[in-house]
């Protein structure tokens, strides 16, 4: 009688790694944290970690209460701590744009990168610097003044 090998195979819904530990996913929060910094005339959202599907949602909604508490400021938005961004993270970024063009008082919705590959070369791919104001630091983007 043939022997079956199908045992030595792990099964998928196993949720041990190989060292034998379970595994436990980190928080959406861990993934990706949005800290907010509302000065006088510029408000500034700092985005770190991964922009992916599971975490382009909640950049979404703190890009939409920043428009909404926006009054009359301009709004940074600092990509530089941002280790991966996703397709849903660039349709967050052009949907943002969007929403910035269509306010009253428009003003180009203004994004720190640094010269590091995973934000700004999807970026450029997409064609999102063609819509966006790209800045390699939070001053520059608060110095380039007016850009209606």
């Amino acid at each position: 009688m043939p022997r079956v090998l199908c045992c030595l195979v792990k099964p998928a819904s196993d949720e041990l790694t190989p060292d034998g530990v379970e595994h436990q996913l980190p928080s959406r929060e861990q993934l990706m944290t949005v800290r907010t910094d509302a000065r006088v005339d510029v408000l500034i959202l700092t985005v770190e970690g991964d922009v992916d599907g599971l975490t382009a949602p909640r950049l979404s909604s703190a890009i939409g209460e920043a428009f909404r508490v926006l009054a009359g400021r301009t709004m940074v938005l600092d990509l530089t701590h941002v280790r991966f961004l996703g397709s849903v993270g660039l349709r967050t970024l052009r949907d943002s744009a969007h929403e910035a063009a269509s306010r009253e008082g428009f003003q180009t919705l203004r994004v720190v990168v640094d010269h590091t590959r995973p934000v700004i070369r999807p970026i450029e791919i997409v064609g999102l610097d063609q819509i966006l104001a790209l800045y390699h630091t939070v001053e520059d983007a608060i110095a380039a003044g007016d850009l209606r």
